[in-house]
């Protein structure tokens, strides 16, 4: 599926939040040139152990579909080129710090004088305006300064950290929407648009429901271990086998759930008989639960709720969810060849289109692979040009 089959996409980005937003692009099709530093590359590839065939597992896990071009952009034969690829291009996206893109002379406005048509997105910690536009932002401070730390962790305990770096993923998805509207925007006008993204916007925004209840009421929400604090029980449970976590989210599965634990008097106790009882005691109900659910064999108590059309699940460590027949049947593990790994093993992306998943076209790229692939078909440049600029450390 190449639905952006015709958009190239320069992407001066490192780490997680931009390429992991460059990497969906090239999923569906656009021709993303992965900016690089000669001899040095985007900070992940260095980013080990693990490392697979001399490259970082972490790099190659958002950085497939497109192509490295390493150039030296405080140069003036690189910033030649740089400019010289932003006439041609559709996007351009960088997360450097605020002001880095200005003094190296590709700012939006830079690249706007060349190519009106661009789509600029800047993706950095804390936005390209405020007090603290100037400060460093990598996730796990914005889970700190963002909330999302206060909601996770033990009621008692500290407060932790989401074990994945999700204020970068979601802040490339972020980006990835606002990069598409402005497109389909240009297709209308003509001109494209300065998009300004960041870490700290994206953790707000996705506070959603605990953030809402705050403003409206102005209490603070705290933290509930692996429980929820509007749905009850919809929450980890531990069995005689395993942690499963349970998910009656409306009273009808509320009586499911009571009718498998064989206590179907719990879903007609005047204390439990809605979801809004059931939140305010809690505390009654659910070491109840939890003294039933603890004799149980997990697995199986799953399968009878999945039977009774309860949401549940055994918790999976990663062996657990990458041989799982449902991951397994969605197509969820990317598989393509790579010149020093090996056969490389990513997550895929999500979902189908028409039942079919994204193209794997190519592996992640090695440092500079592409640069006189790119410079040929993208400016013309001959192999004697090409030549002069690698011995002058330029690519």
């Amino acid at each position: 599926m190449d639905f952006l089959k015709n958009v190239t996409v320069l992407d001066f980005s490192h780490v997680l939040a931009g390429p992991y937003c460059t990497m969906m692009l090239a999923d569906y099709g656009a021709d993303v040139v992965k900016i690089e530093r000669p001899g040095i590359g985007d900070d992940t590839r260095a980013w080990g152990p693990p490392f697979a065939g001399g490259e970082s597992c972490y790099f190659m896990s958002i950085n497939r579909n497109k192509r490295s071009l390493a150039v030296n952009m405080k140069t003036e034969d690189g910033k030649r080129i740089i400019r010289e690829l932003a006439a041609k291009a559709d996007v351009a996206i960088e997360n450097f710090c605020p002001g880095t893109m200005q003094r190296l002379g590709f700012a939006y406005e830079d690249l706007k004088a060349i190519n009106p048509g661009i789509v600029y997105c800047s993706l950095s910690g804390y936005g390209q305006t405020g007090p603290d536009r100037d400060l460093p932002g990598f996730d796990v401070v914005v889970q700190a300064r963002g909330g999302m730390m206060s909601l996770t962790g033990p009621a008692q305990g500290e407060p932790s950290i989401v074990g994945i770096s999700i204020i970068d993923i979601f802040a490339g998805l972020h980006a990835l929407s606002g990069i598409l509207a402005a497109l389909k925007g240009r297709d209308a006008t003509g001109q494209g648009c300065y998009l300004d993204m960041s870490l700290l916007d994206s953790q707000v925004n996705i506070l959603t429901h605990q953030a809402t209840s705050y403003l409206m009421t102005g209490r603070v929400p705290s933290r509930r271990g692996n429980s929820h604090n509007n749905i009850v029980p919809y929450q980890t449970f531990k069995t005689k086998s395993c942690y499963i976590n349970i998910a009656a989210g409306n009273d009808k599965l509320y009586q499911n759930l009571c009718k498998v634990l064989g206590r179907e008097e719990l879903a007609t106790d005047e204390r439990f008989s809605t979801n809004g009882k059931r939140v305010e005691n809690r505390t009654v109900l659910c070491p109840i639960l939890e003294g039933l659910v603890a004799e149980m064999d997990g697995r199986d108590l799953v399968r009878r709720l999945g039977e009774a059309h309860v949401p549940a699940a055994v918790v999976q460590d990663m062996q657990g969810v990458f041989s799982d027949p449902q991951v397994r049947a969605r197509e969820m593990i990317a598989e393509m060849p790579h010149p020093t790994a090996g056969t490389l093993r990513v997550p895929h992306a999500a979902g189908t289109v028409d039942g079919k998943k994204p193209a794997l076209r190519r592996p992640p790229p090695l440092l500079g692979e592409h640069s006189a692939e790119i410079l040929k078909e993208k400016l013309g440049y001959d192999d004697a040009k090409i030549a002069a600029l690698k011995a002058g450390g330029v690519i």
